[in-house]
C-alpha cells in the first residue's frame, strides 16, 4: 500500500507543479500547466530550482495590463533558457488570455522564449497566439495587483522602487 501511495505522489508531482515567488510585496503561488506547456514548465521550474530567479526584479510593470520579470540583468534584454538557446512557443486551444492572473512566457517574437515571464492583471485577448500561457496565479492575486499599481518610469515602465523576487522555489 505504501508503494502505491508513493507512486501516486510521484505521478501527481510529474503532472502538476507549483512555484512560489517570494517578493518584497508578498508571496505569489503559481500553478503550472505541465500538460499544455511542457517546455515552458520544465524551463521555469528548473530555473527556479537553480535559484536563477532569486534576487531578480519585476523590471516592467504596466498598470491594468501585466507585470514582467525573469531577467537577471533587470533591463528586459537579458535571460536565457535552461537549454542556453531560445525555445518554441507552445499553444493549447483551452488556454487563452480571457481572464486575469495568467502566467506566460515573455518574448520578442515567435519562438524566442528564454527566462522572462509575465503575469496579466486583466483579460488580454490581443495576446492570443503570440505567447505561451503556462500557468496561473493560485494564491497572491492581491500581491500581483499591488505590484501592477506601483509608480513607474516613462518610457520603459520600470518601477521607480524595485519590486524584488527574493526567492523562487518549486512547491
Amino acid at each position: 500500500m505504501k508503494k502505491i501511495f508513493a507512486a501516486m505522489v510521484v505521478l501527481l508531482s510529474l503532472l502538476s507543479a507549483n512555484v512560489i515567488l517570494e517578493t518584497n510585496s508578498g508571496n505569489i503561488e503559481l500553478k503550472l500547466f505541465k500538460k499544455e506547456a511542457p517546455l515552458a514548465v520544465e524551463n521555469f521550474t528548473t530555473l527556479a530550482k537553480r535559484g536563477y530567479y532569486n534576487n531578480t526584479t519585476f523590471h516592467r510593470v504596466i498598470k491594468g495590463f501585466m507585470i514582467q520579470g525573469g531577467d537577471p540583468t533587470g533591463t528586459g534584454m537579458g535571460g536565457e533558457s535552461i537549454w542556453k538557446k531560445e525555445f518554441k512557443n507552445e499553444y493549447a486551444p483551452n488556454l487563452v488570455f480571457d481572464k486575469p492572473y495568467l502566467l506566460a512566457m515573455a518574448n520578442r517574437g515567435p519562438n524566442t522564449n528564454g527566462s522572462q515571464f509575465f503575469i496579466t492583471v486583466a483579460p488580454t485577448p490581443w495576446l492570443n497566439g503570440g505567447y505561451t500561457i503556462f500557468g496561473k496565479v493560485l494564491k497572491g492575486q492581491e500581491v500581483v495587483k499591488k505590484i501592477s499599481m506601483v509608480a513607474t518610469s516613462k518610457p520603459g515602465d520600470k518601477p521607480l522602487k524595485s519590486v524584488i523576487v527574493k526567492k523562487a522555489y518549486v512547491k
